[in-house]
């Protein structure tokens, strides 16, 4: 994203990969029968009852048949027709709250499943819309506070498996959530939510199969969703067929490379940037926490011979919507003294992408320890420490692949470490505002500054209307951007006071990712740290040298 204001320009991006669709639908459920599970970290039993599970009573179902079918404003009819008639039905209110979620009405469905929850306090229906409600909300532990004990008691509600499998999955706890969303779908193949789920952990030739079996019987009127399926087709057909996706090919075990600075001047910078070869082409890419793999413009393109495999949309923030471009294969990236064979990168219509030749991920790099020492200028890579059941350092180029699942280990060097929540590349760390409220922002080096949602300053501070500032992203201009008074951000193991903070809506990237997305923790203060990164395992350190930059003055 840019910002312009006094002549500044501030880059800010954030989610790319159209190709995956997320989904975070919620439906209605009531139990099949009872496997055992003997805490949320043991393995389901291996015997689990299947079958549909139905609703009790001709309304429910109707009302869970729409909403799976995706048709909420009539699935809402027929839940509010329901509680018309018994205004003191928690499984009602449980599918409302479910509804209000697929329609973003957050302060909506945390109602009605408080609803749920007050009239029947030990029905599971209630606390799994709950849970739900929380995860979306950004309060991850607090939604796993309300799947867990459901799947202790050895109730098989296959909606509390699908939420803990969001939240292991979250977590870096990759074993763990495959082996919750294998329960889910034994128990209630037919939710849309958990097929999708479980057909994300499955080989790309089922996922294909899955895909034209979709297109074949579809009977959606939305060209627009029609054409996302074909477009993810197409590349998940190109994928199979070369059995194999950017395998870093380098045995350098570690690396140390200087940041290329990018300015608008020679006074001010406006980011870090990696020098990267893309098939033999050189080009100066913003190194981008907020950002996955690499984008660039199509004038890069053209002159790297990048081959175009699918159609896609890129989104970012702004507000005239998705631009358009391609999924494009190259034969060669070489950036750091690595080299990465056989890769994919996303390409923008454009010609450039918001004043740069593109956009490189860290989590190209997932490979290492990633150390963004941003106060010294340099990139670093280094080995992953190995897990206790491997011999040498995983070096793997996938963090969860196929038959090689794990979960979250922290190495006795990293206990200092702070974890996160990983979705996708995004990754997201608790952070408190002021004294005691505590949100989801995300660490991303290509914003310039600090930002944080109206929404969540006005919980701790002054919110007031800012029309000098001209926000700008991948996508356009943000119509509405604010001051915030006065926010205290504490992350990690650092506070940091805030005077005046940006703040505008952050719903796109929070509707994006599928949880609430309070902030932005940008460059203005990622710039004076040394911030490694463990994608593996989901946990980050955050280091000051109050002598480099305080000379004293720091308090």
């Amino acid at each position: 994203m840019t910002l312009r204001r006094a002549g500044l320009c501030i880059l800010l991006s954030v989610t790319l990969s159209p190709l995956i669709r997320a989904q975070n639908a919620q439906t209605g459920e009531t139990p099949a029968s009872t496997p055992s599970v003997a805490s949320s970290t043991a393995a389901p039993a291996a015997s689990v009852p299947t079958g549909p599970v139905v609703p009790a009573g001709p309304s429910l179902t109707k009302a869970v048949n729409f909403y799976r079918k995706g048709d909420y404003s009539k699935a809402s009819d027929e839940y509010n027709a329901v509680i018309a008639a018994d205004p003191n039905s928690p499984v009602a209110f449980a599918g409302l709250a479910r509804v209000y979620l697929k329609q973003v009405k957050l302060a909506d469905a945390l109602a009605a499943a408080n609803k749920s929850v007050a009239l029947a306090p030990t029905n599971p229906l209630g606390h799994i819309a709950l849970g739900e409600v929380y995860f979306r909300s950004g309060k991850i532990a607090e939604a796993e506070a309300e799947f867990v004990p459901i799947i202790k008691s050895g109730q098989a509600y296959a909606r509390a498996y699908l939420g803990e499998a969001r939240v292991s999955r979250a977590s870096s706890f990759y074993k763990q959530a495959k082996r919750m969303i294998d329960v889910a779908h034994s128990i209630d193949s037919s939710d849309p939510d958990i097929a999708d789920f479980w057909m994300s952990e499955q080989s790309l030739a089922d996922r294909i199969t899955a895909l034209k079996d979709e297109l074949a019987h579809s009977t959606t009127s939305d060209p627009k969703e029609k054409a996302e399926l074909e477009q993810s087709l197409a590349f998940l057909i190109d994928a199979n067929s070369r059995h194999s996706s950017c395998q870093l090919v380098s045995s350098a075990k570690s690396v140390e490379t200087p940041f290329v600075m990018l300015v608008y001047d020679p006074q001010t910078y406006r980011g870090f940037g990696l020098k990267v070869e893309i098939n033999g082409t050189s080009s100066k890419l913003m190194l981008d926490t907020g950002a996955t793999g690499i984008l660039i413009g199509r004038k890069v393109a053209e002159k790297a011979g990048v081959t175009r495999v699918a159609a896609s949309t890129i989104s970012g923030v702004g507000d005239r919507g998705d631009q358009s471009g391609y999924v494009g294969h190259v034969d060669s990236i070489r950036v750091a003294g690595l080299e990465f064979r056989d890769c994919y990168v996303d390409v923008s219509d454009r010609k450039t992408t918001v004043d740069d030749d593109g956009l490189i991920g860290a989590d190209l790099f997932h490979h290492f320890l990633v150390d963004l020492d941003f106060s010294a200028r340099k990139l670093r890579l280094s080995e992953l420490p190995p897990r206790p059941d491997e011999t040498m350092p995983t070096t793997s180029p996938d963090p969860q692949p196929a038959l090689q699942l794990h979960d979250r280990y922290v190495a006795p060097e990293m206990r200092s470490y702070t974890p996160l929540y990983r979705f996708g590349h995004n990754l997201l760390i608790p952070t408190r505002l002021n004294t005691s409220v505590t949100s989801l922002f995300l660490i991303d080096s290509g914003s310039t500054f600090n930002m944080i949602s109206p929404s969540a300053a006005r919980g701790v501070t002054k919110v007031g209307s800012d029309s000098d500032t001209i926000v700008k992203g991948l996508n356009g201009s943000v119509k509405n951007v604010y001051r915030a008074d006065q926010a205290t951000l504490t992350f990690g193991h650092l506070k940091q006071q805030n005077q005046d903070i940006i703040a505008f809506d952050t719903s796109s990237i929070s509707n994006s990712i599928g949880t609430e997305v309070s902030g932005i923790i940008g460059i203005t203060t990622l710039g004076l740290l040394d911030v490694k990164i463990d994608y593996r395992d989901g946990l980050v350190d955050f280091t000051f040298d109050s002598q480099k930059w305080c000379q004293g003055k720091c308090r």
